[in-house]
């Protein structure tokens, strides 16, 4: 197989020390590679290395002459805010082939399911899904023989994963896909790169395998260690021993003898087997059971997002009760965050409403995925107080056990990331016991091993769970009931595979198959061809039926070699 790209070894140092050092590898055609590890650990930015968007401090990346690259961001950028989607798509061309291809940047949107009505609109007004089938296209319009992918199933509702999956699995390049979601990683590529403790390990196996290799080769990295720290302890207690009866006696050969085994002791420590460093904070969420029939009931409930707003979908009748974990699926926009608003804001401030009727004794927790319930002014201490009555003491132990040192005790919230502020959110709800627990979106900023946790630990709550969420892992090995909200109505399904085939099946005549992306521009570009093929022999014609002394013959040259090529083009489909 051919290279495509080769880093050698790549180092990179920030302002809190280094990230990235001496990675090396070589990517190939037919590379479908995923490339997982903590948040924080550096994937987002080993792809801009590998895409010239920044530079290593030391190392280089050299891409073959033939290999062309894109980048599929992991946001929209801040350029494109203001741009309407077919500009923004028009921007990946050059100004001679804005003129030329322009309408294979219409092929590409209308396939990733934005009819014409939509090429005009602003890129910044655009969902989370919309703006990864944006940003895909704007990739894919230069024909790309490596694609970077950027976590692009964030934000994506599951018809839209079930989607990007497909897409992955037809499309005939090469790709690295940053992504959490294990389950898209195992059925669409070929190898994983796991990044941990700055350097990168490659497994030729899908990440399943590929982290329980690691895991294997940890438990051998661990044996070793241990056995080499028992040779190391050894010889320094000889050496320890050797050098005291080199001072009681005056012996310099033991004194001697004690030196070089001393010396012998910094060596082996050197070359000692080094273990990954492993993150202490375990997510363990504990409900409380209440002896009740019911602890929520909902009867001819209309779900809106906001009071002046026509309802979003119609809720007939549903129960929960403690030991009921429900996941709530849906396309984005259908309004299953707005049910969980709904029943946070009537526990908050409770109102005669038989629509929503609450167990009077229900403690009710709550995830929103905006993470707005921690306050912005708040230090870390005084933002895990509402969860539970504890000592100063038990939150500063709860806080260094998730990681924030003593130091940072007297941090702002507002000064928080993303994947920060909702491990603080992670930690008050741990400290809490929920009879009811609302979790919107938990696993955005978590990554396998949160997610693993989580799933792990809501399968042992005693409580009742009302869970909105994608990940079709978290769903499968945490929830025992399934709620979809579909064409403005709530359905209880007692089948995964049914729900998400009839998920899929009305999803496909929304957005194109992969296999037809690839066919309609296909077939446009040949039509676009055959045109310009008619229309350079046309003026071909034209210019060697004027008089000799009239004609062109260096435009005549250039039409020839053209056609030539076209010919050449139209020969090879």
């Amino acid at each position: 197989m051919s290279t495509l790209l080769t880093a050698q070894s790549l180092s990179l140092d920030t302002a809190f020390g280094p990230l990235l050092a001496d990675i090396t590898f070589t990517l190939k055609k037919g590379d479908r590679l995923g490339l997982i590890g903590h948040n924080g650990c550096g994937k987002s930015t080993l792809l801009k290395l590998l895409d010239g968007t920044i530079s290593p401090n030391s190392g280089s990346v050299t891409r073959a002459h033939h290999c062309l690259l894109a980048r599929v961001e992991q946001h929209l950028p801040e350029d494109l805010q203001t741009l309407t989607l077919l500009d923004a798509v028009m921007a990946r061309l050059n100004e001679a082939q804005q003129h030329t291809d322009g309408w294979r940047a219409q092929a590409l949107l209308a396939s990733m399911g934005f009819d014409e009505s939509a090429w005009q609109l602003t890129a910044g007004t655009l969902s989370g899904g919309q703006h990864t089938r944006l940003l895909l296209a704007r990739a894919l319009i230069t024909d790309p023989d490596l694609l970077l992918l950027d976590e692009p199933s964030n934000h994506l509702d599951l018809p839209t994963l079930l989607w990007l999956e497909q897409f992955l699995r037809d499309w005939n390049g090469s790709f690295v896909l940053v992504s959490h979601d294990q389950h898209l990683l195992d059925n669409v590529t070929n190898g994983t790169w796991i990044l941990r403790d700055q350097r990168l390990s490659f497994f030729q196996l899908p990440c399943t395998e590929a982290r329980a290799a690691l895991v294997e080769r940890d438990k051998t990295d661990a044996h070793r260690h241990q056995a080499e720290q028992k040779e190391i302890d050894r010889i320094a207690a000889s050496a320890k021993r050797l050098a005291i009866w080199g001072r009681v006696y005056d012996n310099e050969d033991l004194a001697r003898k004690a030196k070089q085994m001393e010396k012998r002791v910094d060596k082996l420590k050197d070359s000692q087997t080094e273990l990954a460093a492993l993150n202490q904070w375990q997510l363990i969420l504990k409900g409380e059971a209440l002896p009740a029939d019911r602890l929520l009931e909902m009867e001819n409930l209309a779900v809106s997002p906001a009071p002046d707003c026509p309802p979003l979908f119609n809720l007939p009748m549903q129960r929960l009760k403690s030991g009921d974990r429900v996941a709530i699926i849906g396309r984005n926009g259908c309004g299953k965050s707005s049910l969980l608003r709904l029943l946070w804001q009537h526990y908050q401030q409770p109102q005669n409403d038989d629509a929503i009727r609450l167990h009077p004794r229900v403690n009710m927790g709550y995830y929103d995925q905006t993470l707005h319930q921690l306050r912005d002014g708040d230090t870390l201490l005084e933002a895990l107080e509402p969860f539970a009555a504890l000592t100063e003491h038990d939150r500063k132990m709860a806080l260094i056990s998730a990681g924030f040192a003593w130091l940072r005790h007297g941090q702002t919230v507002s000064t928080l990331s993303g994947g920060e502020r909702s491990r603080l959110l992670f930690v008050g709800l741990t400290l809490a016991r929920y009879s009811l627990l609302l979790l919107d979106e938990p696993t955005n900023h978590l990554d396998m091993e949160g997610k693993e946790a989580l799933a792990e630990t809501l399968q042992s709550y005693d409580g009742g769970v009302l869970l909105v969420t994608h990940d079709r892992t978290l769903i499968a090995k945490s929830c025992n009931r399934f709620w979809m909200i579909d064409n403005g109505e709530l359905s209880e399904w007692h089948s995964l595979d049914g729900l998400y085939a009839q998920l899929t099946g009305e999803n496909a005549a929304e957005i194109s198959s992969p296999r037809q992306v690839v066919e309609t521009v296909i077939h446009t570009e040949t039509e676009a061809w055959l045109e310009r093929l008619v229309e350079l022999e046309e003026k071909l014609a034209q210019d060697l039926a004027r008089k000799q002394s009239h004609q062109k013959p260096a435009l005549q040259q250039a039409w020839r070699e053209e056609i030539a090529a076209l010919n050449l083009r139209l020969e090879l489909e």
